[in-house]
């Protein structure tokens, strides 16, 4: 199984105190606090995927920090794309902005042009406690995102999500939460992408409550603490890897909840990790696997999550691996399934607290069955 190379929140946000508005990012594995030196931007910032002067088709643009571009910020290629189709080529930089991607602007493809995640970075640091700027309130949870993307058909390779909001700047906040990336289109697919947060990182969702958005993520790193993958969406993780935090705010567990979906109860699929890795910075034992979130938008819920031949490191409380967000929800009475999953995390040492499929009900816990007729995995697309 192809690993993906883990850039460090911690590193970058060492990077960030040291250099202003400078993003580095860890080449080493995760937590290491040391970044990478960044070279002089590269002659053919573009790579293979050609320039404004040798553009591959007409509905493809770059995007360049440098200038060497069509435009040096993301959303303003966003903005400049009209309907169906159009490629956005990010050459190596940090994107210091937030992006919307509107509905109607569906079949879009976003291209790290180096092909290292690492690379294309875009990055803000809104937090659901920000006050907006009319002063009309605080932005809240959705309002955090540093990415959103409402648009069907949306793909991603090779690019660096994150919010690097700290909790440290704003000891007194509640709204704590800070969204990397929101993501609420059908046929939603990310491939060697990062994703950078602390309370709720990855936002897998739908645009609204009657649509069973599917998503695809395959070979990537999420990192975070608090529900830091939450969501709607029937969404399919393969080959992914999840790497929990330290708290330095908590002196006790549990410190969070790597998975926190809110799927419809109408919806027959939900959350698909597949051979996937759960790793953490953090004491043993200090994370839960996951908590049903039944919000309040919605008490008709069912929150489902399936985690299948995944590697589950020491950080996951083996013992009690699920909680409860409200007690009026509880997780046994949700949609969380296990099946041969491996790692001291995945110890079963009170069979009630880890439902497991049988191999006939696995059968259908597959990512032709929770995608159907679209296959973003077929690489011959």
């Amino acid at each position: 199984m192809h690993r993906p190379a883990a850039p460090s929140r911690r590193g970058f946000l060492l990077a960030t105190a040291g250099a202003g508005a400078a993003l580095g990012l860890a080449a080493a594995g995760p937590a290491a606090a040391g970044t990478r030196p960044r070279p002089h931007p590269r002659p053919r910032p573009f790579g293979r995927y050609g320039s404004p002067a040798a553009r591959r088709t007409p509905k493809t643009l770059y995007v360049d920090p440098h200038g060497r571009g069509d435009f040096t910020s993301v959303q303003a290629a966003v903005d400049a794309t009209e309907g169906d189709g159009w490629t956005l080529v990010l050459a190596p930089g940090t994107y210091r902005e937030t992006v919307s991607v509107d509905a109607d602007r569906t079949g879009a493809t976003w291209i790290g042009a180096s092909g290292d995640s690492g690379d294309a970075v875009i990055v803000y640091d809104n937090a659901a406690g920000t006050p907006k700027p009319d002063g009309s309130g605080t932005l809240g949870t959705s309002g955090s995102a540093t990415t959103t993307v409402r648009a069907d058909g949306f793909t991603a390779r090779g690019i660096t999500f994150a919010n690097d909001w700290l909790r440290a700047d704003q000891p007194d906040w509640t709204g704590t939460q800070a969204v990397a990336i929101k993501v609420m289109g059908d046929r939603s697919a990310f491939h060697d992408c990062h994703f950078l947060g602390h309370q709720d990182t990855l936002y897998a969702d739908t645009r609204d409550l009657g649509l069973f958005a599917r998503q695809y993520y395959a070979r990537c790193y999420v990192e975070g603490d608090v529900d830091f993958v939450f969501g709607r969406a029937s969404a399919v993780y393969e080959d992914c890897h999840f790497r929990t935090l330290v708290r330095p705010d908590l002196d006790a567990a549990p410190y969070g909840f790597v998975f926190a979906p809110s799927t419809a109860g109408a919806n027959p699929r939900g959350y698909l990790v597949v051979r996937g890795r759960v790793s953490s910075e953090a004491p043993d034992g200090y994370y839960k696997l996951a908590r049903p979130w039944v919000p309040s938008s919605d008490t008709t819920a069912r929150p489902m999550l399936t985690v299948r031949e995944t590697h589950l490191g020491a950080g996951i409380d083996a013992v009690a691996p699920y909680a409860n967000m409200r007690d009026a929800y509880p997780w046994q009475e949700q949609r969380f399934r296990e099946y041969r999953n491996t790692g001291p995390g995945a110890a079963t040492t009170v069979p009630e607290n880890r439902p497991q499929l049988t191999r006939a009900e696995a059968a259908a816990h597959t990512r032709q069955a929770y995608l159907g007729d679209w296959r973003p995995y077929d690489r011959r697309r």
